[in-house]
């Protein structure tokens, strides 16, 4: 099906900005040889520009690829900027950076040790 992004076993995330003129052969071959990863794998990978007002994803549908464009109207993504790394997600910090929340987030429940009251 058309950009069913569900079908993609592995969420991957370019840190750090990406020229966003690039088009699907550019951002595959940044993929390729950038990352060292194979852009016809079935996995999802996302880009981000400076304003962190638009992303891009790309998936291999296995006859050809889809390319994805996403562009906030009001905010941005939060996007981790260490520059030239590529790191995998989860389906729930891709669901927490589509909602536009950081995808490490803080550990909601504390550690007590047992006996102690808070």
């Amino acid at each position: 099906m058309l950009g069913d992004i569900t079908a993609a076993k592995e969420i991957y995330i370019a840190c750090g900005y990406t020229d966003m003129r690039k088009s699907i052969d550019g951002l595959a071959a940044l993929v390729q040889e950038t990352f060292g990863i194979d852009p016809f794998a079935s996995s999802l990978y996302l880009f981000c520009g400076k304003r962190r007002n638009r992303i891009k994803a790309l998936l291999w549908e296995g006859d050809g690829f889809v390319l994805l464009y996403k562009r906030l109207e009001n905010g941005n993504f939060k996007w981790p900027r260490s520059a030239d790394q590529v790191r995998s997600l989860t389906w729930q910090e891709f669901k927490w950076l589509m909602e536009g929340l950081e995808i490490d987030q803080p550990r909601a429940i504390k550690k007590v040790k047992p006996g102690a009251f808070c």
